[in-house]
């Protein structure tokens, strides 16, 4: 992947509550999903809807990521969702409990060239994550992690280790296929040092950002998914001591007693560019 826009926090927020996503427009969340499913209760679909479709189209947004989350394939809501999608022309269309690749497929015929972030919520979605992260017009999976709990009839703890395959199994379909992929939720708001341990752990295992329900998670995501000051001049480091040894008709470097190749250097440059981009934001 090229494209260096940061997706570190990726907010949920209720489409319905106007004063919530009028609020978005100044938080420091790189992405904002507009949810029509899970914090929409039936009665309230055909509102909210029309209120996400208005929110895209009055904008204010910045260079945040905008995104609708849409009730799943097969609901009596879904068509009107996708309509409304289509017309909008949002940043994504958030699918939730996509199963398999024909469900991603229609997904996006659906959405009309809008691109799909498929929702990993379900054993069979995490069964067949491979083809449904290389279907055309997929460009992101997202964890879902509280229904795969249900599903699965297991009880997560911390270190989240009851679901560690599905974690990897996502990160590893999403960057086979050259996509993005964003870690699950954390569902309790006032445990701050939970969500920090999780977010740790989603950042090592290779995710791009956190799926957040509250304002007041921003900050963590913000900052466990940005490079430190000390990762970014390192990377300056690396680049400048590969450069060097270049210059000198060498294939490799060595920096600190280490040896700096060209994936090396790659990955440095991808970082500072990654940097650069945050603080351009």
């Amino acid at each position: 992947m090229t494209d260096f826009r940061a997706y570190r926090s990726v907010l949920y927020l209720p489409a319905a509550n106007a004063r919530a996503v009028e609020k978005a427009r100044t938080l420091a969340a790189d992405a904002v999903i507009l949810d029509l499913e899970d914090a929409v209760a039936a009665d309230a679909k055909a509102g909210a809807r029309a209120a996400a479709a208005e929110a895209v189209t009055a904008g204010g947004w910045g260079s945040r990521t905008l995104a609708i989350r849409v009730n799943g394939i097969g609901t009596q809501w879904c068509e009107a969702d996708f309509q409304a999608v289509a017309a909008a022309r949002p940043d994504a269309v958030v699918v939730p409990k996509v199963n398999s690749a024909a469900e991603a497929a229609e997904a996006v015929r659906l959405a009309g060239g809008v691109p799909v972030w498929a929702m990993i919520e379900t054993p069979r979605g995490v069964q067949a994550v491979d083809a449904i992260a290389d279907t055309p017009g997929v460009a992101a999976l997202v964890v879902g992690a509280a229904d795969l709990e249900k599903d699965l009839g297991c009880r997560v703890g911390p270190a989240r280790g009851e679901i560690q395959y599905t974690l990897q199994r996502v990160v590893i379909a999403a960057r086979a296929a050259g996509i993005r992929a964003f870690d699950a939720m954390y569902p309790d708001i006032k445990d701050m040092e939970g969500l920090e341990t999780v977010t740790l752990q989603g950042r090592a295992l290779g995710f791009d950002g956190k799926t957040l329900i509250h304002p007041a998670q921003i900050e963590t995501a913000n900052r466990v998914f940005s490079p430190s000051a000390a990762e970014v001049e390192q990377a300056r480091r690396i680049v400048a001591a590969f450069e060097a040894a270049k210059a000198e008709g060498k294939g490799v470097a060595t920096l600190d007693g280490k040896l700096v190749e060209v994936l090396h250097a790659a990955q440095a440059r991808d970082l500072i560019a990654f940097a650069e981009s945050i603080a351009a934001q």
